[in-house]
């Protein structure tokens, strides 16, 4: 189970708002291995099926930069050999919001909590080394990067960039839509972001509670969604230890069970969600406030 499931299309709103002469084509697909979806309004067919390739070469690219899966990424080479020459522009970009990010909650943003997740990922097999030893590798400042090279300060560091990944990857399709003069859009890569209107109606979006229970619906145009919910996915055997995991030493972890953020941008919602899962209600609002137009929508 991810997080996905809990934000997800209305489909009976879409239904029920679109006029019978209105066309709505679909794709689906996957990016950074879990299932997304396209639907263009008031396309051709000839025209769609070109968009989908180039999407989908796109959504190939973006995991050549951030799957922590495929052997030759970006990433992937990062945390093996703890440098990486000529990084890709997208990387660079990504570890600039990620550091306004951390700068904005305190630290609850970092995407160098990566070797704590292995640590507990392991489990039984974690050997010696405790979740003392693997907080030492943990900390932005032992990150350094620009447009010639990325870091690391000591060894044993690594980074995940999961928790902002798929809401850039959402706004990088967003744009090449755009591009194509695409305005009418729904995409679900990760995130979801509406474009324009689904049929003269807004899009129409619900969040699910932890127990697939609709708490929300929301109506989005030209706006971003993404939800975070800490035990979506475990990572201990006795299912204790959710995959959003607090940096911060001394801190008991999530306070959390479900965030839903709202944003121009798709990559900044996925980040604020992932971060206010970590965040008391004071410090999540101070932190959602440093960004332009972000609004919590759900929190449980």
């Amino acid at each position: 189970m991810n997080r996905r499931r809990f934000l997800t299309i209305s489909a009976c709103a879409l239904a029920a708002s679109r006029p019978a002469r209105a066309v709505t084509i679909a794709w689906r697909g996957t990016a950074l291995g879990a299932l997304a979806s396209i639907r263009l309004g008031g396309s051709g067919q000839g025209e769609a099926q070109a968009t989908f390739a180039a999407v989908e070469a796109e959504l190939s690219r973006l995991e050549d930069v951030f799957s922590l899966y495929r052997a030759g990424s970006a990433i992937t080479l990062l945390n093996r050999t703890g440098r990486l020459e000529q990084p890709p522009a997208d990387l660079v970009e990504v570890l600039d919001l990620s550091g306004r990010l951390h700068a904005a909650t305190g630290g609850a943003f970092d995407p160098t909590v990566q070797p704590l997740w292995q640590h507990f990922a392991a489990g039984s097999d974690a050997g010696e080394e405790s979740a003392a030893a693997a907080f030492g590798h943990v900390g932005w400042s032992g990150l350094h990067y620009s447009a010639d090279a990325v870091v690391f300060e000591r060894p044993g560091m690594a980074i995940t960039l999961n928790g902002i990944a798929q809401g850039y990857i959402t706004d990088r399709i967003s744009a090449l839509l755009r591009s194509r003069g695409f305005a009418d859009v729904l995409i679900d890569a990760g995130e979801i972001a509406a474009l324009g209107r689904n049929s003269h109606m807004p899009w129409e979006v619900a969040v699910a509670d932890p127990q697939g229970i609709v708490v929300q619906r929301l109506t989005l145009r030209d706006r971003c969604i993404a939800t975070s919910s800490p035990m979506a996915t475990t990572l201990a055997a006795d299912g204790q230890v959710g995959h959003i995991l607090d940096p911060r030493p001394g801190r008991t972890g999530p306070v959390r069970r479900l965030v839903a953020v709202s944003a121009d941008s798709a990559a900044v919602a996925d980040g604020l969600s992932t971060a206010c899962c970590l965040l008391r209600r004071v410090e999540a609002k101070t932190a959602v406030a440093r960004f332009d137009g972000a609004r919590i929508e759900t929190v449980i």
